[in-house]
């Protein structure tokens, strides 16, 4: 049997809170180690499925476009403007803030790979189990 040769991988971590208003606030933070380097991104959604949904067509969008997000955002990083309209259009937006949720879900993918369904399940139940845990606990103070 062959030692099979270490596979670099991209990493996912997400992270999913209500804010004031309602909405679902998810968070991802992609780490490329290709070209080391971490970017974090964040979009709201109206609903837990259409977050998750979305959180699909993200995590695609950002493995597809790794090398380009790379050049806008690191190599070009003067041109942040750029970075910012391009990540618009997929429905996201950077995330400016330093620190990340200790209560994250992670996931790892070969770059460029699409994401298969079946890894997005656990991330799915853990997430969920991240937004039911805080309402269940004000209800139990509240009883």
């Amino acid at each position: 049997m062959r030692a099979r040769a270490s596979v670099v991988r991209n990493e996912y971590r997400c992270s999913m809170e209500r804010n004031q208003g309602g909405k679902y606030c998810i968070r991802v933070q992609a780490t490329y180690p290709r070209h080391a380097w971490t970017l974090s991104v964040f979009f709201l959604a109206s609903s837990f499925d259409r977050a998750m949904k979305k959180l699909e067509e993200s995590l695609d969008f950002l493995q597809r476009q790794e090398e380009k997000l790379w050049f806008w955002g690191v190599d070009r990083a003067e041109d942040m403007g750029f970075s910012a309209e391009f990540l618009r259009e997929a429905g996201l937006k950077l995330d400016r803030r330093s620190e990340f949720p200790r209560k994250a879900t992670s996931l790892s993918l070969v770059p460029e790979r699409q994401v298969p369904a079946f890894v997005l399940g656990p991330v799915r139940r853990d997430l969920a189990e991240a937004v039911e845990a805080p309402r269940s606990r004000a209800l139990a103070v509240g009883d």
